[in-house]
């Protein structure tokens, strides 16, 4: 494995812990160095005022005693004559056997340069810092003051910053490591919900009890917390809206199967009846060819509206409407005169505006909507049951109410009433129920026209609602999620 590939591995608090402390490294050197720079240069400074002061002493003595009688400091102090070129010691006897840097700062005095400093190195003694001044007429001093104490001194001072920088830079590390790691642990917690969510079972779940908890890591960790969370709730959202959907395909294909295997049931047996009755007396072959096509024909009805609600339900890639401008108060009073041709039991009053009611709408689609609400009212009241069918008009919206006074729906019922194949009679009896689509389709056609439908039912007064805007919009999402049925 590479560095980098082990680098990638690492983890995030120790990656940012390693690089702060190689930041902090690089500061800590450069701090050290410009405070031994700084050190050795103010030294440095300091052994250059003091030769100056100790050679203006040895000035006086000199004109006092004509010569020198002390070094001061136990430096090394000379006397030089430079004639025509030459620097000759006055007092050779006290000076080093390495003396060649001496007569050089002598020279450079009587050349023009005074003071003259230099740092030699003086063969068997080490490092000396020399100094030359002229204190008479061709005669010049030369003072050398050992450097070991002072660079004993930065190198002690070297030493302790970088035992003291190392020990920072250690707990720098051990420190920033352990405050990062537990800066990072909301991160950790969030990775470990996630993993967590792993271990459910998303198939048939329709909420992931895991969240990110806590208040710890500051607004940035909080913000992603929140996202996070955000994002578990958008999970739920969609597994809940997913396992509804599942669960409402797996009841409508149970539904559907059961509708159509009844018909079929029937049309086998009639067949099996007409084939032994085809040598009996004609009417009764009649009266079973009568039923194969009763049966049938309610089975093309089933097919029919099952056909059209999962047109409807695509109508994101497939156009269920022909839309034209019409009149709704026409279509009112054509739906109202056929179904007093049919349900002559059920009287039908008619509320419509003084005025024609223009939208835009399809009238076929539209028409079967009235019929289905006028049928479901007729089916599910006894005979002799009132019936209204009305017309108005909003600022906003026509709206076709559909009204009886039969017994009404009950309160339990009335949530799922616009379920598609539920019926308000569980025995599924057929003397008096349809096949629980109508109202579906009522719910299906309402809101591809952009419209809404909506129940209000009490003992002695059911009455379904139909608002259509006069400008159809578009579907909200999800309206076609809880399609209608009959009850």
């Amino acid at each position: 494995m590479t560095f980098r590939s082990r680098w990638k591995r690492t983890r995030l608090g120790t990656r940012l812990a390693l690089g702060l402390g190689a930041l902090a490294l690089a500061v800590f050197a450069v701090v050290g160095t410009v405070m031994a720079t700084s050190m050795e240069e103010f030294l440095a400074r300091r052994m250059d005022d003091q030769m100056a002061t100790t050679q203006v002493s040895l000035k006086k003595e000199y004109d006092r005693n004509n010569g020198l009688k002390s070094s001061g400091y136990g430096w090394y102090s000379a006397l030089y004559e430079v004639r025509d070129g030459q620097a000759r010691p006055v007092n050779p006897e006290g000076l080093p056997d390495d003396s060649a840097p001496f007569a050089e700062v002598a020279l450079r005095v009587m050349g023009g340069e005074e003071p003259s400093y230099g740092t030699e190195y003086l063969e068997g003694l080490g490092a000396y810092r020399l100094r030359g001044c002229q204190i008479a007429d061709g005669v010049v001093i030369v003072s050398a003051a050992p450097m070991n104490d002072m660079t004993t001194t930065v190198r002690q001072l070297v030493l302790v910053e970088v035992a003291a920088f190392l020990l920072a830079l250690i707990a720098f590390v051990v420190i920033g490591r352990a405050v990062l790691r537990r800066g990072l642990q909301p991160l950790s917690d969030m990775a470990r919900t996630a993993h967590d969510i792993t271990s459910h079972d998303l198939t048939d779940s329709a909420r992931l009890a895991v969240r990110a908890e806590g208040g710890d890591g500051g607004a940035e960790v909080e913000e992603l917390r929140s996202a996070f969370n955000t994002m578990l709730e958008h999970i739920d959202a969609s597994l809940a809206a997913r396992t509804v959907a599942e669960q409402r395909l797996r009841r409508f294909i149970a539904d559907a199967s059961h509708e159509l295997r009844t018909p079929l049931t029937s049309i086998r047996g009639y067949a099996d009846l007409f084939r032994y009755a085809a040598a009996n007396e004609p009417g009764e072959r009649e009266a079973h060819l009568e039923k194969l096509r009763s049966e049938a024909a309610r089975m093309s009805v089933l097919l029919d509206d099952l056909l059209l609600l999962a047109r409807l339900d695509s109508a994101e890639v497939e156009t269920s409407l022909r839309v034209t401008d019409g009149d709704v108060a026409a279509l009112a009073r054509e739906a109202a005169d056929a179904f007093r041709a049919a349900r002559p039991a059920h009287p039908l009053s008619l509320s419509l505006p003084p005025g024609p009611v223009p939208l835009a709408f399809d009238p076929m689609r539209l028409r079967q909507v009235v019929d289905n609400l006028l049928t479901n009212a007729a089916v599910h009241t006894p005979p002799g049951t009132a019936v209204a069918l009305s017309v108005s008009t909003t600022p906003r919206a026509v709206v076709i109410r559909v009204a009886d006074s039969g017994p009404g729906i009950p309160r339990g019922d009335q949530a799922r009433i616009f379920d598609r194949f539920y019926r308000v009679d569980d025995s599924r009896t057929r003397d008096r129920g349809g096949s629980g689509l109508g109202l579906a389709v009522v719910r299906s056609l309402v809101v591809a026209h952009g419209g809404t439908v909506s129940l209000s039912s009490n003992p002695g007064s059911t009455t379904f609602t139909v608002h259509l805007p006069h400008h159809p919009g578009s579907p909200t999402p999800g309206s076609r999620e809880s399609t209608p049925r009959d009850r």
